[in-house]
């Protein structure tokens, strides 16, 4: 009995698609090359202003002395601490503030997106609950809870809060009417509408929401930080303020934009796989 064995040739790709790939990598090896070259010359300009006197390095510090401060901490340590310590604190309570307001601002953006009379009834409130100045509510919290990091966190959460929920909100009121109407039609339940027609719907907006949040929840906690705290880069930045230190403030922003670029790198990358799925919906009736 002969048995035939199948082999699968690869398949090669095309001249157009060979040329197109190439220019999409020399595009990107352009870009990387022009965000490097612009950074080394505003760093490059900045240290140069300040030793040929343009610049008071009192006001604005310069790259090597922000540089040597980066350097003190790591190997020393700060007035509070390890470095890492106070790191560790400050991501916890973003860390904390970003699930938190992203879980409620999800749960009640859905919520009240599928409940009209919800919505009438709680929009006013919400509407000023969002006007009062996140300042003024970190001092509110820091009475409340004190100065550990229970403060901090509820600052965090209000200001992840209310991008999450607007997000969420008008990503449910945009589904599609068509398709919600056949679900009913086709048997669905209010359940199974939301999960399987609305949420999908609504998840690139709730995604495009949480770049965003990631960065306020930081801000909320280093604001709090900055209001009163033990630990944490917000209060590194205070004293630094307090010392008429500019190289650790600015050494301070330096660690908090590293931090906030590694997080939006992981949400990009939870995003492309959250996007690639695809659960269960109801199609529209063909006429």
């Amino acid at each position: 009995m002969n048995t035939t064995i199948s082999t699968m040739t690869p398949t090669v790709p095309s001249t157009e698609e060979r040329l197109a790939l190439r220019r999409a990598q020399n595009y990107r090896r352009l870009v990387i090359g022009l965000r490097t070259g612009l950074a080394l010359a505003v760093i490059a300009a900045w240290e140069m202003s300040v030793r040929i006197g343009w610049l008071d390095p009192f006001f604005f510090s310069q790259p090597s002395a922000i540089y040597q401060q980066l350097v003190t901490w790591l190997t020393e340590g700060t007035g509070q601490g390890p470095l890492w310590s106070e790191l560790l604190v400050t991501m916890e309570e973003t860390a904390l503030g970003f699930l938190i307001g992203s879980v409620l601002g999800i749960v009640f953006g859905i919520a009240l997106g599928r409940n009209k009379l919800a919505a009438d009834v709680f929009s006013v409130y919400i509407k000023v609950a969002n006007a009062i100045p996140r300042v003024v509510l970190g001092s509110i919290f820091i009475i409340m809870f004190g100065l550990g990091m229970g403060s901090k966190v509820a600052l965090a959460v209000v200001m992840v809060f209310f991008v999450v929920f607007g997000n969420a909100f008008q990503g449910v009121r945009e589904a599609d009417r068509n398709m919600i109407a056949n679900a009913y039609i086709l048997g669905a339940n209010a359940r199974q509408v939301t999960t399987s027609v609305v949420l999908p719907s609504a998840l690139s907006w709730i995604l495009a929401s949480l770049h965003v949040s990631f960065g306020f929840a930081l801000v909320g906690a280093v604001v709090g930080e900055f209001l009163g705290a033990r630990h944490g880069i917000g209060l590194l930045i205070s004293t630094a303020q307090g010392t008429f230190n500019a190289a650790g403030v600015f050494a301070a922003m330096i660690v908090l934009a590293v931090v906030a670029l590694g997080a939006e790198y992981l949400l990009t990358a939870v995003e492309n796989k959250l996007l690639k799925w695809k659960p269960p919906q109801f199609v529209e009736m063909g006429m």
